[in-house]
C-alpha cells in the first residue's frame, strides 16, 4: 500500500517499538511472580530465602513505600489514572524515538512502562498492589516491592544513565 505526499502510515517498524517487546514480557513476568504468590501465601504469609530476603504477600493500596496507603478508597483510581497516563506518554514517547540509536533511553521507558501497567493491573484487579519481595536486615525493614516496582527502578536507572550519556556527549 502506497502513501500520498504528506500522508503517513502506522508502522510498527518506525520508532522504538521493538521496545514494546520488553515492555509485555515484563508485564507477563510481573503478573505470572503475582499470582504464584497469591495463589501459595495467604496475606502476611511469609518463607526465609536468605537471612536479608524473605517473601512475603502484602497487599499496598497506595503508591511508593505505601503513599497514601490509608486515604479510604480514592486513591485507588488516581493511581490507575496517572498509570494510565504515564503508560500513554511513554507510548508516544516511543513512537517519536528513532528506530536506533536511542536503545538506552528506549530500554529505560520500555521498563518503567511495564512497571506502571503491572502495577495498573492489580488496581483494577484487586484495588491494590501485590507486593512480595522484603529485604531486611536485623530489624531494619525496606518497603516491600514487586517485579513490576524493579522494572520501574531499574527503567529509571537507564533513563538517569542515557542522561548523564547525552549530556557528556553534547559537551564534546
Amino acid at each position: 500500500m502506497t502513501t500520498r505526499p504528506g500522508e503517513r502510515r502506522f508502522s510498527f517498524s518506525v520508532g522504538a517499538w521493538r521496545w514494546l517487546w520488553l515492555s509485555l514480557g515484563v508485564i507477563a513476568v510481573d503478573q505470572y511472580t503475582k499470582t504464584l504468590i497469591m495463589e501459595r501465601f495467604d496475606e502476611f504469609e511469609s518463607l526465609v530465602l536468605l537471612p536479608v530476603l524473605d517473601l512475603m504477600r502484602l497487599h499496598n493500596e497506595g503508591a511508593a513505600f505505601s503513599f497514601l496507603s490509608d486515604a479510604g478508597g480514592w486513591q485507588r483510581w488516581m493511581f490507575i489514572v496517572i498509570g494510565l497516563a504515564v503508560g500513554a506518554g511513554i507510548v508516544v514517547w516511543l513512537r517519536q524515538l528513532p528506530a536506533k540509536g536511542r536503545g538506552l533511553l528506549a530500554a529505560g521507558l520500555a521498563l518503567v512502562l511495564a512497571g506502571a501497567i503491572g502495577n495498573v493491573i492489580d488496581r483494577i484487579l484487586w484495588g491494590h498492589v501485590v507486593d512480595f519481595i522484603r529485604v531486611h536486615y536485623q530489624e531494619w525493614y525496606y518497603p516491600a516491592f514487586n517485579a513490576a516496582d524493579s522494572a520501574i527502578t531499574i527503567g529509571v536507572g537507564l533513563l538517569l544513565l542515557d542522561s548523564l550519556l547525552d549530556y557528556r556527549r553534547s559537551r564534546r
